[in-house]
């Protein structure tokens, strides 16, 4: 294909991916309420937890802050829904230049990508409860006219966040055997590097949950650190089949 026409492909590979978001957001408007029930669950739950329903608010300080909010959350959820067809696009736009090796490799990336990331997602959602049952333990409850309030764009700014970054966090295994697979790094050079591995999760950890939460960080890095294993195996096994289909070609790194 020429440059003209790898342009004509890219604009009409966009414009269905395009229709697609949109599609996905007018049918996200109309979900937008039991999304907000979901995300609120977290602070449903801590104002059960303490035994106080008036402790805990989520408010909005402008005239048009819920319309803003529930577009912002379409937007989301859109992107979600037409996830398949802007994912399919990018897809069919990228694989007429792959080799049939490359395609399965590729193919096989994305199949564990995603599930990853949801179980980041799902993860997060568990343990938001016990971030904000944390940091609003700090707030006094012994004098009157003390209450915690949540403005609704920074309490959705901080969820989005958190369900990004874990999920994210989770996907990030995959990378290493991707840069395995494209033979920029053995499997024994991805071992040795487990103690600077086990200080990426800790700080990542920290910065995936609110300060003071020692617990979500040690269970989010402690994950982190069994799916990095997890890759190195998967590494080593793809090292091994390679030394043993070329042993002449197959560089042993020290």
């Amino acid at each position: 294909m020429t440059l003209s026409q790898h342009l004509r492909e890219l604009r009409k590979r966009l414009t269905i991916a395009a229709i697609g978001l949109v599609v996905g957001m007018v049918i996200s408007w109309f979900l937008t309420e039991g999304i907000i029930t979901w995300l609120t669950y977290p602070i449903d739950e801590v104002a059960d937890r303490l035994g106080d329903e008036n402790f805990t608010r989520l408010t909005y300080t402008t005239v048009t802050g819920a319309f803003d909010m529930r577009l912002r959350i379409s937007f989301v959820a859109g992107l979600v829904i037409s996830s398949p067809v802007w994912l399919w696009q990018i897809w069919r736009f990228v694989t007429p230049g792959l080799t049939r090796k490359e395609f399965w490799y590729a193919f096989g990336f994305m199949a564990a990508a995603i599930p990853l990331f949801l179980g980041g997602v799902v993860l997060a959602i568990f343990l938001l409860p016990n971030m904000i049952v944390l940091m609003t333990s700090f707030v006094p409850d012994d004098i009157d006219g003390v209450a915690q309030m949540f403005t609704a764009p920074e309490y959705y700014n901080f969820v989005f966040r958190v369900l990004t970054l874990i999920g994210v966090g989770f996907v990030s295994p995959v990378f290493l055997v991707a840069l395995n697979l494209a033979d920029i790094v053995r499997a024994k050079a991805i071992l040795k590097a487990w103690r600077w591995v086990l200080v990426v999760c800790l700080v990542f950890g920290m910065l995936a949950s609110p300060p003071a939460d020692m617990v979500t960080m040690f269970v989010v890095a402690g994950i982190m650190y069994v799916l990095y294993f997890l890759a190195t195996g998967v590494a080593l096994f793809f090292d091994w089949r390679k030394k043993k289909r070329n042993p002449d070609l197959f560089i042993e790194y020290a």
